[in-house]
């Protein structure tokens, strides 16, 4: 049983370590810190939590660095968020506040994590993939166009122009518009593209090459609007950090790079009381990420499924500060989002 005195101990080792990339020793543990007790009682509380395996000691020096196991005790039990200034908040809502669109305010959100925590940020770009189809409209727009308007449930109205390769009566756009609706009306938008990409033949063959293409272009549509993807700043970052990953950190940068390893482990990940989730060294291993930590947290935007954004770094990281940083973001994301 590790004693509130020895858990303090690990928490100064952990805060220590960060700030100075060291090893700990009782000595210095006693010079900043106000324990009111010897180095000699300081060394067997850090005996006590090396043989708990919080603590253990990188090479023969008496100085202790923090385990897997230590930093994931230290964010469950002993962490305390480190709230953001004034002058942080402001700065948050001012630069996310300028974004003209989604992809500007997500591109705006990973540069401002990654300055607020020096790490690499990342964004899950919001999926409409539970959204429904509320509308197909067709409009001619002279000669062989035809703009076709994709509108959800949501209200989110997506636009692309086709040629349908031969002037169009109205009559028969009237015709094509109506099929796609009663084919994909209240549809969600996932089934809504394998349906249209199956849509029967309506035998004239003019109506049918419109049907068929403009079919083919909103399965398009739909399937983008549910592809997962992230948006990643920050890489530079990493790089300064190589120092405190013991194997090639060219192992994490390819793992990072296949998106759908990180998504996986965003969708993985479970969050805590104060809306952050936090996946430590080793809990990172089946992901090729098992020298590293990831700190999330959830934003929404309405009529989208819920979208992940966050931090990752090496398992040396202040966690305190970057888990107030991630909540405070998402929190102004989801914000946001809920005013446009």
């Amino acid at each position: 049983m590790v004693s509130d005195r020895s858990l303090a101990v690990l928490r100064a080792i952990v805060q220590d370590y960060v700030s100075s990339r060291e090893p700990v020793g009782s000595k210095s543990i006693v010079e900043r810190h106000s324990f009111g007790v010897s180095a000699a009682t300081i060394r067997n509380d850090m005996a006590l939590l090396e043989e708990e395996e919080l603590i253990a000691a990188p090479h023969t020096s008496s100085g202790r660095i923090p385990t897997d196991k230590g930093y994931r005790l230290f964010v469950d039990r002993l962490g305390e968020f480190r709230p953001l200034n004034q002058a942080q908040r402001h700065a948050i809502e001012t630069f996310l506040g300028e974004a003209g669109d989604l992809d500007e305010l997500l591109a705006r959100t990973v540069r401002l994590l990654a300055q607020l925590t020096n790490q690499l940020a990342v964004v899950q770009y919001p999926s409409f993939g539970g959204a429904k189809v509320r509308h197909v409209e067709l409009v001619p727009l002279g000669g062989t166009r035809v703009l076709c308007v994709l509108i959800t449930d949501a209200g989110h109205v997506e636009q692309r122009v086709v040629d349908a390769e031969q002037e169009i009566e109205e009559t028969d756009l009237a015709d094509a518009r109506a099929r796609l609706n009663v084919a994909v009306g209240g549809m969600p938008l996932g089934e809504a593209a394998d349906r249209l990409a199956g849509i029967d033949d309506p035998g004239d063959p003019a109506l049918a090459r419109l049907v068929r293409t403009v079919a083919g272009t909103f399965a398009e549509q739909a399937r983008a609007q549910r592809h997962d993807r992230l948006v990643v700043a920050g890489a530079a970052n990493l790089v300064r950090t190589e120092q405190d990953f013991a194997g090639s950190i060219l192992d994490v940068i390819e793992a990072i790079e296949e998106q759908v390893v990180l998504l996986k482990l965003f969708g993985e990940m479970a969050g805590d009381p104060h809306g952050v989730a936090v996946s430590i060294g080793r809990e990172n291993a089946p992901f090729g990420l098992g020298e590293t930590s990831v700190v999330a947290s959830d934003f929404t935007a309405p009529g989208r499924e819920i979208s992940r954004l966050g931090v990752l770094g090496p398992t040396r990281m202040d966690y305190s500060s970057n888990m107030a940083a991630v909540r405070a973001v998402a929190r102004y994301v989801t914000r946001m989002l809920g005013n446009d």
